[in-house]
């Protein structure tokens, strides 16, 4: 709802060309069980094929498959100043146990630009709390055009621009706070059975008013309905909660009934790509080998201009 859905509508409209990858080398930072990350790799590619992602007229693919991208990170890396990672806001969150924080960790934000210049993206969209690792991105693409560049800007490498959606919302979680994994408030619409995603929606947080009292219409719940249900319904839903004989039992059964008929379709495909590994692998090998197309070209285009 956040990220995957708007992405996909994005790269659906006929003048994009989206690039859109699963960040597993990202994900060592904090995950070094490699049975894990493994699954968790094919439960995000299924996932995006799931949605309909359209891997004909986009590129879609895997970071760690396309070497390029940690040889960029390292060109990238020797023109950012220390001082500035360090007021990187993913690092400064964490530096409180400095012992446990690690490298990997504290260049993030140059991983992340090679993984847009890389491609030459234009416009990049994200969410508001990564607005300051484009920023780092713009800044260090910037340094390079200066030092190597001729009089056009975007001589040696495109400096990207933020796709900011201000309509975009907070998805709350069933405990009201943000929707996170790290928080363990969310709803897994895609890996698990009906009854479990059920029983997720039935623990989002209600309280003790009797059944036939009149309750709050703007609950937060009801800001989760308003993500998968029509405005009809959400108006239907409000005057029920205000008229009162309707609990919130009833009002999360709607809600899990919407869920149902929004991703019923993308279930059954996610589980049939979780179940076909080879296809799963072919889907991705294909995106690979037209993202390195590109990406060998600008890594010879920096090379080149730095001496190598």
């Amino acid at each position: 709802m956040g990220a995957m859905l708007p992405a996909i509508n994005m790269s659906n409209q006929p003048e994009n060309e989206a690039f859109l990858f699963i960040a597993d080398m990202h994900s060592l930072t904090a995950v070094h069980d490699a049975e894990v990350l493994r699954k968790n790799t094919r439960m995000v590619a299924a996932a995006w094929l799931a949605l309909g992602f359209d891997i004909d007229k986009n590129v879609f693919y895997r970071q760690s498959r396309v070497p390029e991208t940690t040889e960029l990170t390292w060109y990238l890396s020797c023109f950012m100043p220390f001082s500035r990672l360090s007021n990187a806001t993913s690092f400064k969150d964490k530096a409180t146990n400095i012992s446990e924080v690690n490298t990997g960790l504290f260049t993030y934000p140059m991983l992340m630009a090679a993984d847009i210049l890389l491609y030459d993206a234009d416009i990049v969209p994200v969410g508001k709390d990564q607005k300051q690792h484009l920023e780092f991105t713009q800044e260090v693409s910037r340094k390079i055009n200066i030092r190597y560049g001729n009089a056009v800007e975007n001589s040696v490498l495109v400096v990207p621009e933020a796709g900011i959606n201000d309509q975009t919302v907070t998805v709350p979680g069933t405990d009201s706070r943000k929707m996170s994994k790290s928080y363990k408030n969310f709803i897994d619409v895609l890996s698990t059975t009906d009854k479990q995603m059920r029983k997720q929606v039935m623990s989002i947080n209600s309280d003790s008013t009797p059944l036939e009292d009149p309750k709050n219409p703007n609950h937060f719940m009801v800001d989760i309905y308003k993500l998968v249900a029509s405005d009809a319904q959400v108006q239907e839903m409000q005057a029920s909660l205000k008229a009162g004989g309707y609990g919130w039992g009833h009002a999360k059964q709607a809600i899990y009934e919407q869920l149902l008929v929004l991703f019923g379709d993308a279930r059954v495909k996610f589980d049939y790509y979780m179940n076909n590994d080879a296809e799963l692998e072919e889907k991705l090998q294909i995106g690979e080998a037209k993202a390195r197309k590109i990406a060998v070209l600008t890594l010879e285009r920096v090379r080149s201009v730095m001496g190598f």
